[in-house]
């Protein structure tokens, strides 16, 4: 019983260097694939410091802005405060509202050639709207 006791605590051992010697490697390169695989796009990050508007066919449009730490924030139809959390699904961006909390989540794709002017796209319905990129934080 003694040796069997001996042999289970040798192995816990060896296995407890071997993921001390492990644990450095994994908590450098973590950072460098999380950031590989998690990078938005360029025409993503262009929005970082702009004003996403979306102007839905009815002409009424919401203000999002988008932060480079995943988090946004905006202004609803009828002037609301809306924040949330975003990220990149593939080639969508999905944003999921914390306030006011919504279950769920919004995943469309992202315009590849949005500029500072406007690009047409769909929302979820399939209806066409506005989604334009406005320079700096606009408010109003």
């Amino acid at each position: 019983m003694g040796a069997c006791w001996a042999i289970g605590g040798l192995a816990r051992l060896v296995i407890m260097k071997k993921l001390m010697l492990l644990l450095p490697a994994i908590l450098i390169a973590a950072p460098i694939c999380s950031n590989a695989a998690d990078a938005p796009p360029a025409s993503v990050r262009a929005a970082f410091g702009n004003t996403l508007l979306t102007i839905d066919p009815d002409g009424r449009s919401r203000k999002i802005w988008l932060k480079p730490d995943g988090t946004w924030t905006g202004l609803s139809r009828r002037g609301l405060d809306l924040a949330g959390k975003w990220k990149m699904d593939g080639e969508k961006v999905c944003l999921s509202q914390s306030k006011p909390a919504l279950p769920g989540r919004l995943c469309q794709v992202f315009p590849d050639d949005l500029k500072v002017g406007g690009a047409a796209t769909k929302d979820p319905s399939g209806k066409t709207g506005q989604l334009k990129l406005v320079k700096g934080h606009v408010a109003q």
